[in-house]
C-alpha cells in the first residue's frame, strides 16, 4: 500500500493456530478455494507448543462479488474458531485501509483498524485483549502492540500489519516466503503455490465432511474435549443456535460474509448432528 495515495489491492491471510491437519476440516467447510501451509509454532505464556498454519485465500467475494474484505474475513474467521480449541487471526487489507480480526470460540472478536496512510482508528483495549488471548507477553509484546495504536508520519497500514505478524513472530510464527500483508491475492496465491509444503483445500461435498467430521471426532485434534458424548451435543447445539440467527442477521444487513459465517455454523452443527446419530448407531449403549 501507498502511504500516501492509499492506493493498493486488497487481500487477507487467514492465520490458524494450529498444525495444518487439524485446520483442513474446518477450512473445508468454508466451501473456498484455499492453499493451506505451515507457519511455524505457536507458544504463549502458557508454556504450552502448538503449531502456527496460513490458509491463503483466492478471494472472489471482494475481488468480483464486490463484499468488504473485512466483513468476509470476519465471517470465516468465527465459522472457523466455533468448536475449535485454537485461534484464527484474520489479516486483511485493501484500498483504504488494514486490519486484523480474532476469533476464539464463542467469544466476542477483538479486532483492529488502521486507514491506509497509517493512521490508527482502533480502541487500545482491543490490542490488550488481543495479546491476553494470544498469550503473549504482557510486557514485551505489549510495548510493541501499543506503539502501533500511536500516530507514525513513517508508517502506512501495510507496516502496521507487518509490525502484528513481527509481534507474534516471537511466540513462534514464521510466513513463508511472499506470503506478506499487503500483497495482492494473486501474488500471495503464487508465492503459496511455488512452495511444496502447500495444499490445496476446497469443499468436498456433504458425504466427505460427514467422513471428515467422523475422522475428526476419533482423533479429537482440532476440538479437545468437545468430541464424545455430552460435549459434543452441546457444541452441535451451540453451533446451531449461533448459526441460524447469525445467518439471519447477516442476510438483512446485507453482508454476504456474516451471512455465510451463519450458514457455515448451521453446515457444522448439522454435520455433527448425522455423525452423533451415525456413531451411535454402531456404540454399544454403555459406550455412550
Amino acid at each position: 500500500m501507498d502511504a500516501t495515495s492509499g492506493s493498493g489491492p486488497a487481500g487477507a491471510l487467514l492465520l490458524c493456530g494450529a498444525e495444518p491437519d487439524a485446520v483442513r476440516p474446518a477450512a473445508r467447510l468454508l466451501r473456498e478455494q484455499l492453499l493451506l501451509a505451515p507457519a511455524g509454532d505457536r507458544s504463549g505464556r502458557s508454556g504450552s507448543a502448538e503449531r502456527w498454519s496460513v490458509l491463503v485465500p483466492e478471494g472472489r467475494p471482494w475481488l468480483d462479488g464486490g463484499e468488504p474484505v473485512d466483513r468476509v474475513l470476519a465471517g470465516w474467521a468465527t465459522a472457523l474458531a466455533v468448536g475449535v480449541s485454537w485461534p484464527v487471526l484474520a489479516l486483511w487489507w485493501d484500498a483504504d485501509r488494514a486490519g486484523f480480526t480474532l476469533a476464539s470460540g464463542f467469544r466476542r472478536q477483538v479486532g483492529y483498524v488502521w486507514l491506509a496512510d497509517g493512521t490508527p482508528a482502533g480502541e487500545d483495549e482491543a490490542m490488550r485483549t488481543f495479546a491476553a488471548r494470544l498469550g503473549l507477553d504482557p510486557v514485551l509484546d505489549m510495548e510493541a502492540l501499543e506503539a502501533l495504536t500511536r500516530p507514525d508520519p513513517d508508517a502506512n497500514a501495510r507496516s502496521r500489519l507487518l509490525g502484528v505478524a513481527a509481534v507474534l513472530s516471537r511466540s513462534g510464527l514464521a510466513l513463508p516466503a511472499g506470503l506478506a500483508p499487503g500483497e495482492p491475492a494473486a501474488r500471495l496465491r503464487e508465492a503459496a503455490l511455488a512452495r511444496p509444503d502447500t495444499e490445496p483445500v476446497e469443499w468436498q461435498g456433504r458425504c466427505d465432511a460427514v467422513r471428515t467430521e467422523s475422522g475428526t471426532a476419533e482423533d479429537g485434534s482440532p476440538a479437545g474435549p468437545w468430541t464424545r458424548g455430552p460435549g459434543i451435543r452441546v457444541l452441535i447445539a451451540a453451533q446451531l443456535a449461533a448459526g441460524v440467527p447469525l445467518a439471519l442477521w447477516g442476510l438483512r444487513r446485507r453482508s454476504g460474509g456474516w451471512a455465510f459465517a451463519g450458514a457455515v455454523l448451521v453446515a457444522q452443527g448439522t454435520l455433527g448432528l448425522a455423525y452423533e446419530r451415525m456413531r451411535a448407531g454402531r456404540t454399544p449403549a454403555r459406550d455412550r
